[in-house]
Order: structure tokens, then sequence, then C-alpha cells
């Protein structure tokens, strides 16, 4: 595999990164690999490539170096290449995280990439979705606010923009700080 000839360019640097990323062209790739590696029980995280890298979508994967080779095959076997495989060796690549979690006090607000999701803690009542600039967003809102976390039902059976990613990984993140306490 092409990939594999990067991964020991620079051998010679120290190591200490474990941790590599796949750059796709589009975010569509993104999700379907995503779903892939993990289905395959693969530890990987959807995390934005850090500017000076990136070639097609504002997202890429981040895995165990270690795994690289099945990670690799898993997504061959499903016919999705990537643009690029890059091992973070000596730190130099390091993701953008995506999300940003701000307590208002009696709201609580994720940001997952460019989605916002806020809740009243007291009730885990959805007080506001925004962010974004996919024609679903004011669908997903209308959707999901006023409704209670734990009954809401999930941004990725509403909608399948990247705008829907971006809130399902809020969502996400939202109820594991509020319902797994």
């Amino acid at each position: 595999m092409k990939f594999f000839k990067n991964l020991f360019k620079n051998e010679k640097k120290e190591a200490s990164a474990d941790r590599g990323i796949l750059i796709f062209e589009n975010t569509s790739e993104v999700i379907k690999a995503e779903n892939i590696l993990k289905k395959h029980g693969f530890n990987v995280k959807v995390v934005g490539p850090p500017a000076h890298i990136r070639k097609g979508c504002d997202l890429a994967i981040e895995f165990l170096i270690v795994e690289a080779m099945g990670v690799l095959n898993a997504l061959e076997s499903r016919d999705i290449e990537p643009l690029e495989f890059l091992p973070s060796l000596g730190g130099n690549l390091k993701p953008v995280d995506l999300f940003h979690v701000k307590d208002y006090g009696n709201f609580l607000m994720v940001r997952a990439a460019n989605m916002k999701i806020t809740i009243q803690k007291s009730t885990l009542t959805i007080v506001n979705i925004s962010g974004g600039g996919c024609p679903d967003v004011p669908y997903l809102a209308a959707e999901l606010v006023g409704k209670r976390l734990d009954n809401a039902p999930e941004p990725r059976q509403l909608g399948h923009t990247l705008c829907g990613y971006a809130l399902q990984l809020a969502y996400d993140k939202i109820k594991q700080l509020c319902l797994q306490s």
C-alpha cells in the first residue's frame, strides 16, 4: 500500500506520538470510514486535521499507529481509500480537538466542530441548537429544542449533512457528560 511509504520516511525522528491520521477527500468518506473502523473494533476518533495538511474536508480520523495495517486493510476491503496516511511522529501532526465544553451555570453547551447544543442542567432540556451552515440546521433545531436529552431523537436519525454529523458528536458528548454521572 502506498500509505506505508510515509510511515518510515522519517523513522529517525523520535516516535513519541503513537497515533496517526487519515486524510480524506470529503466528509461522507470520513463518516463511512469511522463506521467501518469502529465495527472492526478499532479505537478511532474523528478530529480536525492540522491546517497545514488539509487537502479535502475538515475532518480526519485519528487512530493508534500500531493498528495502521489493520485500519488500512479494513478500509481497502470496503473500497475506501484515504488521500493520505500520516504518522504523528514527533508530535508534528497534532490534530485539532473538535470539542469545546462551556458551563454557563444553569446551562451547559457542547460544541463539536461548527455545531453547538445547549441544555438546561436542572431539567436536561435542550434549549438551543446552533452553528453550521447546512440547510438542515433549522430542521434539526426544530426537532430537538424543547425535548429532554434522554428522550430526544439522535441527530443522525434526522440529518445527513456535515452539520448533522457534527451535531451528533456534540449530542453524544453532552449525553456522556450529563447522563453517565
